[in-house]
């Protein structure tokens, strides 16, 4: 499991909560049935009307990729390619087959099937960057689910608040009750704004930054095997791979063009 992710819910639900109670707060008063079912029941709804239903399905895989910890080791995917590639150039690319068929990974089982059988290094390339981009656009799809969720649920909270504000004002008779009615109108907006900014979008965030891990991985096996296929020398396809990770993490860590601008000016 990804600590991170779980701490992360738990130190900001936790701070929001806690600083209330530090101000003398009582934690019944946050425990709003009414409040919650507009909100959540709300959000969800707003959810299930925009999207489809395979994408609604996803939600549990989704929630996986952000709660999970995927175990990404590049060092080693680069020193298993290049040993095929020994393998390859010494043997035939014939020997990979039963290699390539026990693999686990799908992604690279397949491209080392397409060299194998000899297929066309272009149309190789062509297959699994296809791969490559049903994979982004099925995770990009699971992210938006949270972003909207993140979006609906602030806007769910005001029109909790709006419809418990309509009560108090049609019950202005009992003027002493009208702090405590007005407190729990207002917690409404509290589910809202809380649960899209703790909850939906960075679960939202988390989904997109593995996707970007899970692509960046692809990418470095899709270089790989083309170089394989290409019959490369498995030192200079060492070193190639070597060097597409070190690229990677430094326009990873690189500061944007305006910053920069910014910092001569």
């Amino acid at each position: 499991m990804d600590l991170t992710t779980l701490l992360g819910l738990i130190l900001g639900l936790g701070a929001i909560v806690g600083g209330y109670l530090m101000d003398g707060g009582h934690l019944s008063s946050l425990i709003i049935p009414s409040a919650a079912l507009i909100v959540f029941g709300g959000t969800f709804g707003a959810v299930a009307a925009g999207f489809p239903g395979h994408v609604l399905k996803s939600i549990p895989q989704a929630l996986g990729i952000a709660f999970k910890q995927t175990k990404r080791d590049s060092s080693k995917n680069i020193e298993e390619i290049v040993d095929m590639a020994t393998v390859a150039r010494r043997e035939g690319v014939l020997a990979l087959e039963q290699r390539a068929q026990e693999h686990p990974n799908p992604f690279l089982k397949d491209g080392l099937l397409m060299v194998v059988d000899g297929t066309d290094p272009e149309l190789t390339r062509q297959i699994l960057e296809l791969e490559m981009d049903a994979v982004e656009h099925k995770v990009e799809g699971m992210a938006k689910v949270f972003e909207a969720a993140g979006g609906y649920a602030p806007t769910m909270g005001i029109i909790g608040t709006v419809m418990g504000l309509i009560h108090v004002l049609g019950n202005l008779d009992d003027p002493g009750t009208l702090g405590p009615a007005i407190a729990v109108a207002f917690t409404a907006t509290l589910y809202g704004v809380m649960s899209a900014n703790v909850i939906y979008l960075p679960i939202a965030n988390k989904i997109k930054i593995r996707a970007k891990e899970q692509i960046a991985e692809m990418e470095l096996m899709l270089e790989g095997i083309l170089a394989l296929q290409a019959g490369e020398n498995p030192q200079l396809i060492k070193k190639k791979l070597t060097s597409f990770v070190s690229d990677k993490k430094a326009t990873k860590n690189q500061p944007e063009e305006g910053a920069l601008e910014g910092e001569e000016k």
